[in-house]
């Protein structure tokens, strides 16, 4: 298995051994475009791996902050009451990066800049940039997706 991001269609595709595509979900990546450099709340190109599967068994709509459940489920009340917050729900993926001196180590660690594959309110639009660096997706989609993936799979992310 290996999943494909394509940053130009907002799209990720979950691949089989066979390399045939078994999933398509929409995707929403940062706002600000593509870019490796910490601080830069753009999302990474290039080769990665999910480093750790975070979230397991947790309910839908879990609330995430430093990739620890808060003990709080999402609800438009809820975001009422926190306007500015970056939602990390449900689940998430963490992305490693292969490449020394592109996406891993140094001032452009993925890993180091917390980007994940994560669950977003059902209220964000997906299939446009939207998010500050990570790929955002649908809850029930990093469901399935989470439930079918190992950590250490292969994910590239390109334009």
């Amino acid at each position: 298995m290996k999943i494909n991001i394509s940053i130009d269609s907002q799209t990720l595709d979950l691949i089989n051994n066979q390399d045939e595509v078994i999933s398509k979900y929409l995707i929403s990546s940062a706002i600000k475009g593509t870019g490796q450099a910490s601080g830069s709340y753009c999302t990474p190109l290039g080769q990665h791996i999910i480093r750790a599967k975070i979230g397991s068994g947790q309910p839908e709509n879990t609330v995430f902050v430093g990739r620890r459940p808060t003990g709080e489920i999402y609800s438009p009340e809820l975001a009422s009451q926190f306007p500015g917050r970056d939602w990390i729900l449900t689940r998430i993926l963490w992305l490693s990066g292969c490449d020394v001196g592109f996406n891993r180590l140094g001032s452009v660690d993925t890993m180091r800049r917390y980007i994940y594959i994560h669950g977003s309110p059902d209220s964000v639009h997906m299939g446009k940039p939207g998010s500050i660096g990570c790929i955002r997706m649908r809850n029930a989609d990093i469901v399935d997706l989470f439930d079918r993936v190992t950590a250490g799979i292969p994910v590239n992310i390109a334009q």
